[in-house]
């Protein structure tokens, strides 16, 4: 199961620069990491989560549903 991060992005109308800024991650660490190929075995982790989290006052679990309901390939 792969998550389309970067569509979840686009429509929640977020950029990199501004998950890395409200949430307080380093840019270059979410932008690789929202970037990279993803594989069965590391599809999101805990910091992408709290990071996309923290950039829109949600709790991790609400963006974690949300991205199992509608942004999974």
């Amino acid at each position: 199961m792969k998550i389309d991060v970067k569509t979840y992005l686009v429509e929640h109308d977020l950029t990199i620069y501004e998950v890395a800024k409200r949430s307080g991650y380093g840019y270059t660490t979410l932008h690789k990491s929202f970037n990279k190929r993803q594989t069965d075995a590391t599809p999101l982790n805990i910091r992408d989560l709290d990071a996309l989290a923290r950039a829109q006052h949600v709790q991790m679990w609400e963006i974690l549903r949300d991205l199992e309901s509608h942004y999974m390939n």
